[in-house]
């Protein structure tokens, strides 16, 4: 059903010394390592910490079996933080390489590298690839979600499957859950109840129906588990200070969630040029979120650049009318030649001599 490679790490995980070839991202690894020195006694970082959740519900503090693995005396007995030194000996390393982990980020966060060369490929890692596969993850996502959350080795599988099973309760399509898995790896580690308090919040607060709900929660999955005194900050900011009325707050967070992850100051910075100095309304605003998630030197750039060429008109009642949404769109070259009709050398003269 899904592709022959990792049936093959699944398979061959024993043979995986044959990996004789040290790959870039080794390479990279080791030019950015730094000499051998003791390492800590592992303690595993608490994972909603990392992510400044201030909840009150403790985390799950399972216990997990360490598996010895065979370095030689030398590495034995002078442990390193660099995972490079480790990769030729450690068939799991290998497999990790070979999904496409990112080793060095690894590493470089307290506690990670040590866990992660603890763990046995057959016994550790296989067992929950075979539940991401039956969720219909794709192996290519396998990488990115290991890299960003190694800690879910850490799960139960029966847990984990009992969280998909509620996002499948409360009717998220399998494309949904996908997304949501490979997004944001961290949704694992919250148990049904949090999710549920999580998801009851956003409904409570902006009047969501269940499909504005999900649809808000597939779009940004982060938003979800994010730190929920910056969400509340955030949300009275945009119904506070910047005035939108519930309803246009609830249109405005089911377009564009991302926006309550931004820092408030950020959020009234730019609400306060796209209100006053370019003109736009809030239903605008509402139209096109996407000038709240741009940042205001951009914003600022690509309005003055228009106002100088006399088509900084955003009134569609009116002739020469221009989107505010194309304001946001694609890179400079794109803006200059299909939004601002100019050509690129009177743009970066304007940006020079501005």
């Amino acid at each position: 059903m899904f592709c022959s490679a990792i049936r093959n790490i699944l398979k061959n995980s024993q043979n995986a010394a044959k990996y004789g070839a040290i790959s870039p991202q080794l390479r990279n690894l080791r030019g950015q390592g730094v000499a051998q020195s003791e390492v800590q006694v592992f303690k595993s970082p608490d994972i909603i910490a990392q992510q400044n959740d201030k909840e009150t519900e403790p985390a799950t503090q399972d216990s997990f079996k360490e598996v010895a693995l065979d370095f030689g005396n030398r590495e034995a007995h002078v442990p390193s933080f660099n995972l490079a030194a480790y990769v030729n000996k450690s068939s799991t390393l290998q497999q990790f390489i070979s999904l496409g982990v990112d080793l060095h980020s690894i590493e470089r966060r307290k506690g990670l590298g040590q866990f992660v060369l603890q763990l046995d490929f057959e016994k550790n890692v296989k067992p929950f690839i075979t539940f991401l596969v039956d969720q219909g993850i794709s192996p290519d996502d396998f990488g990115r979600m290991f890299t960003k959350n190694p800690l879910l080795f850490k799960e139960d599988l029966d847990d984990l499957q009992t969280r998909v099973d509620y996002l499948k309760s409360k009717r998220f399509s399998d494309e949904a859950r996908q997304r949501i898995l490979t997004h944001n790896p961290y949704w694992l580690m919250f148990s049904t109840r949090r999710v549920d308090r999580r998801l009851g919040y956003f409904q409570k607060e902006f009047r969501l129906s269940g499909h504005d709900l999900r649809l808000l929660a597939t779009r940004e999955p982060n938003v979800v588990t994010y730190n929920m005194e910056h969400l509340r900050k955030s949300v009275f900011t945009l119904r506070e200070e910047m005035g939108f009325s519930p309803k246009e707050l609830s249109a405005l967070v089911v377009r564009k969630p991302r926006l309550m992850m931004i820092p408030p100051d950020d959020l009234v910075e730019r609400f306060s040029y796209i209100h006053q100095d370019m003109g736009l309304s809030h239903a605008q605003i509402v139209q096109c979120p996407e000038l709240l998630a741009s940042r205001e030197f951009r914003l600022r750039e690509r309005h003055e650049f228009l106002k100088l060429l006399g088509r900084a008109q955003y009134d569609p009642q009116k002739d020469m009318y221009i989107s505010p949404k194309t304001i946001v769109e694609g890179n400079n070259f794109y803006f200059v030649r299909n939004v601002a009709k100019s050509d690129f050398e009177t743009f970066d003269l304007f940006l020079r001599t501005r």
